[in-house]
């Protein structure tokens, strides 16, 4: 049985923040596998700044040669109001099986699904396994204990918190702003993405 985990996020762009903590989460939960999980751009939630094709292109670029590390376009193909963590989750535990399978998200995520902004929120907690990383000025611990959906789901197995050293953030929203200046952002993204995106003239005004 293999460990999986799935990190969904824009990468728009993908950062070396990104590639790090989905390193260290491997590391510290022992996966075998990290899948990086591009959201759609038909996302209501979601204001992407540049193509899916560019995204997905941008997050191979940058996980070449990490045999741990895989990108699927799966979100990208689903029509936009099928588009739900939930389905999405289905959708690799039957792609999986014989896996264990985690959704690796921020804390700021954990609040969201606790207070039921997420679509068959309590369906997704009851069903899944979570890998759940530090965001600055949020109590994982209390975030649970103050959601009764959460707290009667924390059996010790569904929420895996990982509260020190993955706090370090860099926004993608910086990098694109960076560009967009003419800052320079080399060394927060890596280096054949920074190349990606100067060769395609990505988030320049």
């Amino acid at each position: 049985m293999a460990k999986i985990g799935i990190y969904g996020s824009s990468f728009d762009p993908i950062t070396n923040v990104h590639l790090w903590t989905a390193s260290t989460v491997a590391h510290r939960c022992k996966l075998d596998k990290v899948i990086f999980l591009p959201c759609s751009s038909k996302r209501q939630d979601k204001q992407i700044h540049v193509s899916d094709e560019h995204r997905i292109d941008m997050v191979r670029i940058a996980i070449e040669g990490n045999n741990k590390f895989e990108v699927v376009d799966y979100e990208m193909n689903q029509p936009a109001w099928e588009i739900a963590t939930y389905k999405t989750m289905n959708h690799f535990r039957e792609n999986y099986p014989n896996d264990e399978i985690y959704f690796i998200m921020g804390a700021d995520l954990l609040v969201d699904i606790g207070e039921g902004k997420w679509k068959r929120a309590e369906e997704l907690i009851h069903e899944n396994k979570f890998i759940v990383m530090a965001r600055d000025g949020i109590n994982m611990l209390s975030a649970i204990s103050k959601s009764p959906m959460l707290r009667n789901a924390d059996d010790g197995q569904t929420f895996h918190l990982i509260d020190k050293g993955l706090a370090m953030e860099i926004s993608s929203s910086y990098i694109r702003d960076e560009f967009k200046m003419g800052g320079e952002p080399r060394y927060l993204v890596p280096d054949k993405v920074y190349d990606y995106i100067q060769i395609n003239h990505l988030y320049q005004s």
